[in-house]
């Protein structure tokens, strides 16, 4: 084989290898049912959440999500997904409402309701449809019931993401390609999650799980990617790192 000859095969393999590589990200669409929903089971999870800045470690509040499978005001049965933080800031409280298909994770309605230390309650309610994302407008005292953001696809909702991880079919190697909106935030957006590795993490108490470990960057490659921990029985994520902009590192630890 010629010099010549030999430089073209080898571009050609690098062009296959990379085109390979490309092609092991698997797109995650709204509606497709998901490998492993059945992982989501009726349960509550609580989550320690701090801020670690050198030696000094800040508790911020306990994390509870709990995940239910019941009937919606129509009597269909859906996946319903409840969160509340306790001890975030004293006298404020924090309650996030969501519904989903099951078995897709399809997201229908998302409600987020805040009281400050005035007792005043802010309301956000808002509509998944498939090209764009608009506010409830049956929700009484709903702020954002104006909100229009078209979604060029459909999107799932960012804010039950550590449940959505759950239900993926987790492997080595895996990559999906997930289009994410937080409610009132950003325009929707394409998102990649990558299974990095195996590590087996250790309780205070002794106990050993072994987890696959989830990485991603959130669109920005320039920072320190996040990190999950999911145990590998029931892909219930465990710990969950991200790196802030001053170099603090915020912890989500599952209570057990």
């Amino acid at each position: 084989m010629s010099f010549i000859t030999r430089v073209a095969a080898g571009a050609a393999l690098a062009f296959a290898v990379a085109a390979s590589a490309q092609a092991a990200v698997t797109p995650v669409p709204v509606g497709q049912p998901l490998a492993r929903f059945d992982k989501l089971q009726p349960a509550t999870h609580r989550y320690l959440r701090y801020r670690q800045m050198g030696d000094t470690i800040t508790p911020l509040d306990v994390w509870t999500r709990e995940i239910r499978i019941e009937p919606d005001k129509a009597g269909v049965k859906r996946l319903h997904i409840v969160q509340h933080w306790d001890g975030s800031t004293p006298g404020v409280v924090k309650t996030l409402d969501s519904w989903f298909e099951l078995g897709t994770f399809r997201p229908f309605a998302h409600e987020r309701r805040v009281t400050g230390k005035d007792g005043q309650t802010k309301i956000e309610g808002f509509d998944f449809k498939p090209d764009r994302i608009v506010g409830l407008k049956d929700l009484e005292g709903n702020t954002t019931a104006a909100y229009d953001m078209a979604s060029p696809q459909p999107a799932f909702n960012f804010e039950t993401d550590m449940e959505f991880l759950q239900a993926l079919p987790l492997a080595k190697g895996y990559e999906a390609s997930i289009v994410f909106h937080h409610p009132g935030g950003e325009a929707p957006a394409a998102y990649v999650f990558k299974v990095t590795g195996s590590e087996v993490l250790t309780s205070s108490a002794g106990g050993k799980v072994d987890c696959w470990v989830v990485t991603t960057d959130y669109n920005h490659p320039e920072m320190k990617p996040t990190t999950f921990w999911l145990a590998k029985d029931s892909q219930v994520v465990v710990k969950n790192v991200a790196v802030a902009p001053d170099g603090s590192t915020w912890v989500k630890t599952l209570l057990w």
